[in-house]
Formats: C-alpha cells, structure tokens, sequence
C-alpha cells in the first residue's frame, strides 16, 4: 500500500518524493510505503489551509452539516476496507475495526448536530439603550495530531470538530497507520470538502521533530489537539505555550476498575476481560489496573483467569477469530516482560497468560501487585492487566487514586448509592458504574486529569475548545464621556 500527501484536495508526493515504510511487527514484511513530509511540505499544507480558511470560515451550518453527514455514510460503506487495512497496518481485529468505523460515524453525524449549536448569548448591561452579547468564531487554522490505535475514531474527532467549527485543519496521521488515516481523509475528500479545508501530512519517524515544530510555529495554526502518550503531551504543550497556542490534550491512562465487596463478580469478570484486552489493551482507557476488596479478590482472580485463558490469540490479517492480536511493536514485548519480571521478583503472582514473544502475547494477568513495582503505575499499552487488593472502599478509592493519570475508570457494585459514592471520589474524567472502563459515545464529553491531560473531545465542550467568544456592544449615538 502506498500513501501520498493531500494538499489541496491532491494527492502529491513529499519533496524530492521521500517516503518511509510501516512494516508489520510479527513478519517484518512491508505494509505501507508513505511520503515522508519535509518542513516545506508541513508548511505548504499549513499555507494552504490558511487560505482556505477565508472562505470556510465563512461557510453556513447547513453546508458543513451536509459534508459531515455524508462523509458519515461513505465511511460505513468503506467498513471491509478498513477493516483489511488496521489488520495489516495496526493488527486490528474485525471487531476493533468495526467498533472504530461505527464509532466515527457517528460522531460525524453528532459533530453535523452541533453545527447550530455554535451560539452566544445577550448580556446584561447599565449601558442604556446598549446591546451587549457575545458569538463564537472560528479560531483559525488547527494542528490535529491522531494516534495509531484507534485509528478512525480518534482521527475522526481530531478533524471533524474543528472543521463544524469553522475552522480548516492540518492534519498530522501517525507513523505507523498512514494508509488508514488517509482513508479518512479521502472519505472527507469525497464527501465534498473544499480544497485546502483539510490537509494531511505523513513523516518518517526520526523527522517528526522538526516537523511538528514547523507545524506549532505557524502564525496561521491557532490551536493543537492531540491524543498520544503524555510523554510527547508535555513536550507539545511546551512547544504551544512558547508561542501562545492552546492545546486539548487527551493522553496516557491507567484505568482503574473497582471492584467492591457487593459487586456482581461475573458482571465485574466480564467488563474485566473487555475492557482490559480489547485490542491487546492498547486502547487509552484500558483496563490496566483492577482494585478488588479482599474479601472476594480470590473468587474474582480465579473467574477472571479462568475467561482470560480462553481467548483466542493471533494476527488479524490472516486469523479471522482471534481476539488478542500482536502488539504495534515487537519493542513492546521486550518492556512488558521487563515489567513482569520485575513484579514477579517482589512477590506478584501471574496467574494467566505469560510472557510476549516479540509482539506476540497472550492475554496476561498479574495478582497482588503492590505500589513497589514498576507494573503498579506504569502505562503497560499491551494484553495485560494487574489486581491490587483493597481492605475496603476507602482503601479501594485510596488505591484508584494513586497514580499520575486520570482518564477513565470503572466501579461494580449492586449498592449504587455506594458505588456512586465511589465514583465520585476517584480522581478520572469519567467513571462507569458497573460498566466497562472502555467507553465512548460522541455526545458525551471525553478527556483526563492530572497526566491525563486537559480539555475535552466530544459533546458541546468541543464548541468551546475550537471557537474564541467575543464580546460585542451596539451602542447608540451620540454619547457623553467623561473628557
């Protein structure tokens, strides 16, 4: 599969028609060969949304409204060939690729709702015979940076907002999902996008510095979204708040799910399993981290070890069943055995699954994790997940609580006034009870605390984080002032 550029509607290669390769992390065969952007190509597709901008920001909610809406169809009806490519590209299930299809087709169709919803609001003043209100704009060219492993979605609610908003986007797809990530931009393409609206630009790995840098420095980029590792988070934000940019910035998690001493234990194993190896764990608001009271810890251990050894494991793009599939990696294997081994060497116990061969690993847990090994607090991003033993509620709260993120999180038990209690308390941007940690729906906003970071996608919060509200007066003449 070859990626070009798309630069004003064209698909155009970088300069001196550099390109890099995404290979697959179990074979070591070629998957993708995409153009490698220079500097002067980010800043071509910087200039162009620029221009673009004079005329889309102007363009009526019922236009956008009618892109979104179709794009949203020919995103469904392009469903098999996701599905073939985040097999090849990301060892996506069909499951995994499906879920991410549905998912930003939807929120294409909410993103299209929100095209009237862009509002301000009259306010009131001593100013006699004064009108005084205020309206959102669009800010603005937008840096939208998506990560690989929820490909569609996550690339889709990096344009889709920006773009309702008014606003023309740049966007940069990752490394290691270039072909599925300009699959969406041809599907924004094709839905009737005009020239210059949206740009996408693929790097090779070891350029990526120099051409985000290129891209936050652009006068005409006004705002950066991003979703990835807090790692480079922080090192964007750093970059944005040099040249006075905002950020929203969705990052690492380490999701609690919190099992209480009343909990359904069966209902608690199986959004468990779910939320801790769908799509090998690789998912943002992964399970990673299980808090069970003591009193039924072994009950649930043995039932949740149980289910996890049943799951089928192997590659997606020849294995049509499997659902724990090889990591985007082989490097991933190698920091998760070290992970293990450290755990295991201070008393934890694995009591399903194993060690990563390469990018290959079986769905893995580890029981009787404490706060004194590496595994406790450290994002893992792979099919394996631990179980900390809480003395009650306070101690399970205590224990959710105890880590640098706050993305999602989780709490079963049948008391729902307690386990509301509970859910309060944890320090997350959401929390489901007796649900899966792994949720998202686009009405509803998403984003993190503390390590997790800032700002949110999804919902009317979008509105706020993609427009500048300003204040207007219209006031009569003449008028007296006091010299």
């Amino acid at each position: 599969m070859d990626t070009q550029l798309i630069i004003d509607n064209a698909d155009v290669p970088a300069t001196a028609a550099a390109t890099f390769e995404r290979r697959s992390p179990t074979t070591g065969e070629l998957v993708t060969r995409a153009a490698a952007a220079s500097v002067a190509d980010a800043i071509a597709a910087a200039d162009s949304a620029a221009a673009a901008y004079r005329s889309w920001s102007t363009t009526g909610p019922t236009e956008r409204r009618r892109i979104l809406l179709k794009a949203a169809d020919l995103l469904e009806a392009r469903t098999p060939e996701f599905s073939r490519v985040m097999a090849l590209e990301v060892g996506a299930s069909d499951l995994w690729a499906g879920v991410n299809v549905m998912l930003a087709a939807n929120l294409f169709r909410e993103a299209a709702a929100l095209t009237t919803q862009i509002q301000g609001e009259t306010i009131p003043t001593d100013k006699a015979g004064v009108l005084s209100m205020t309206v959102r704009q669009p800010v603005g060219v937008i840096l939208s940076i998506a990560p690989w492993n929820g490909p569609v979605v996550l690339a889709a609610r990096a344009i889709a907002y920006p773009l309702v908003c008014g606003n023309t986007v740049v966007f940069r797809a990752s490394e290691l999902s270039p072909k599925t990530h300009m699959l969406i931009v041809d599907v924004l393409r094709d839905a009737g996008l005009p020239p210059g609206v949206l740009n996408a630009v693929t790097n090779a790995p070891q350029d990526a510095p120099e051409v985000v840098d290129a891209l936050i420095a652009h006068p005409a980029v006004r705002r950066i979204n991003f979703t990835g590792s807090t790692r480079v988070g922080r090192v964007i934000a750093e970059k944005a708040a040099r040249h006075l940019k905002r950020c929203l910035l969705e990052l690492g998690g380490k999701a609690p799910l919190v099992v209480l001493d009343d909990a359904d234990i069966d209902e608690a194993v199986k959004a468990a399993v779910f939320g801790a190896f769908l799509y090998q764990g690789q998912i943002c608001m992964s399970t990673e981290r299980i808090v069970v009271d003591e009193k039924i810890a072994d009950t649930f251990v043995a039932r949740f070890a149980a289910r996890a050894r049943e799951l089928p494991v192997g590659d997606p793009a020849t294995c049509g069943g499997c659902v724990v599939g090889p990591m985007i990696v082989r490097e991933s294997g190698d920091r998760i055995n070290a992970m293990i081994n450290d755990a295991v060497n201070q008393g934890a116990n694995v009591v399903a699954g194993g060690f990563a061969d390469g990018a290959v690993m079986p769905a893995t847990i580890v029981d009787r994790v404490t706060p004194a090994m590496r595994i406790y607090d450290e994002e893992t991003f792979g099919p394996i997940t631990t179980v900390v033993r809480a003395k009650d509620a306070d101690d399970a709260v205590r224990i959710a609580n105890d880590t640098a993120y706050g993305l999602s999180s989780a709490v079963f038990g049948r008391d729902v006034t307690r386990a509301l209690s509970v859910a309060m308390r944890i320090e997350a941007g959401s929390c489901h009870i007796n649900g899966s940690t792994v949720q998202n729906e686009a009405q509803a906003p998403y984003g993190g605390t503390k390590a997790s970071g800032y700002g949110r996608f999804d919902g009317r919060a979008v509105i706020d984080e993609f427009t500048e509200l300003k204040w207007i007066t219209i006031e009569p003449t003449p008028q007296s002032y006091p010299f």
